[in-house]
């Protein structure tokens, strides 16, 4: 459980709140419950807006997702937001709206209760794949971070021994076939590709293992200043079948990037080093020994 502060109150924990707080609960059957504390009259009816993030450079949306408030207490109200509908993939930040006309007011994070979430297993996940995490903003209000794929790939374990790794993980929504293989992608105009066999370890486990002599030979070797190359983590299924991103989503961990920080390796003039993107999804990183 996570835990949140008093800072939004005036007078002490007991005096009226200043900006509305919310605890935040993902149960075990996948529902996000939004306990709001918010002084209110009793004929009030507040309630709940989450918007999507415009990317950076783009105006904000319109649309967005709203729910009632209903009373849950004393200065408290309540929403519950269903597995279905999905929200889209993307950030999106929440907020009570009150009579028409008024001006939306951000929540301030309280208790984030993710109990539920921290297993991971994610058995009996329903197709499409359907994630939604609360979290933190960097200047502190309360944020969903979603994720809606068809297909998934969930990382797990990642073992390390000197120039390779090995990458455990469970598919969803589609079935490993004749010619499965680990495919890496090399960002960039000419699309590299290396495929690796997968080792089947059930219906849904799998895992490869990647040596990073492989994509180290003809990448990230420009020198000191060079740029790095970027190989992204897919699935292929079977060897005709569209390829799958490879992530790590089935946790309480809304951002990984700073969070899970794996060794680097050095062969020769390259670093290499798998990390999480902003996006959660694998990618390994070859880069000039020293940049």
């Amino acid at each position: 459980m996570n835990g949140g502060t008093n800072g939004g109150t005036k007078d002490g924990p007991n005096g009226p709140v200043d900006k509305p707080r919310a605890d935040a609960t993902v149960d075990a059957e996948g529902r996000f419950v939004v306990s709001v504390t918010m002084p209110l009259p009793d004929t009030a009816r507040p309630r709940l807006l989450l918007r999507p993030r415009p990317p950076k450079g783009r105006s904000e949306q319109e649309t967005g997702r709203v729910v009632a408030l209903e009373p849950a207490g004393q200065d408290r109200w309540r929403a519950v937001l269903d597995v279905a509908p999905a929200l889209e993939e993307g950030r999106w930040d929440m907020y009570v709206l009150g009579a028409p006309g008024e001006e939306r007011l951000p929540l301030l994070p309280g208790l984030r209760d993710l109990r539920a979430l921290v297993s991971g297993a994610g058995d009996g996940r329903a197709s499409p794949l359907a994630v939604r995490i609360p979290y933190v903003t960097k200047d502190g209000r309360l944020a969903v971070r979603a994720w809606l794929r068809a297909t998934h790939a969930e990382a797990g374990r990642i073992d390390f021994s000197g120039d390779s790794m090995t990458v455990t993980a469970r598919l969803f929504g589609a079935r490993l076939g004749e010619g499965a293989a680990a495919s890496l992608h090399r960002r960039g105009r000419d699309g590299a590709e290396r495929r690796i066999t997968l080792r089947p370890e059930g219906d849904q486990d799998f895992a490869f293992t990647v040596d990073y002599r492989d994509l180290s030979a003809d990448g990230g070797q420009g020198g000191a200043g060079a740029a790095p190359a970027i190989w992204d983590v897919y699935v292929r299924p079977a060897a005709d079948a569209p390829r799958i991103r490879v992530a790590r989503l089935l946790d309480d961990v809304a951002d990984r990037k700073t969070v899970f920080v794996y060794p680097a390796a050095t062969l020769g003039g390259v670093t290499v080093r798998p990390y999480y993107t902003v996006d959660n999804d694998l990618a390994v990183e070859v880069a000039p020994a020293g940049r």
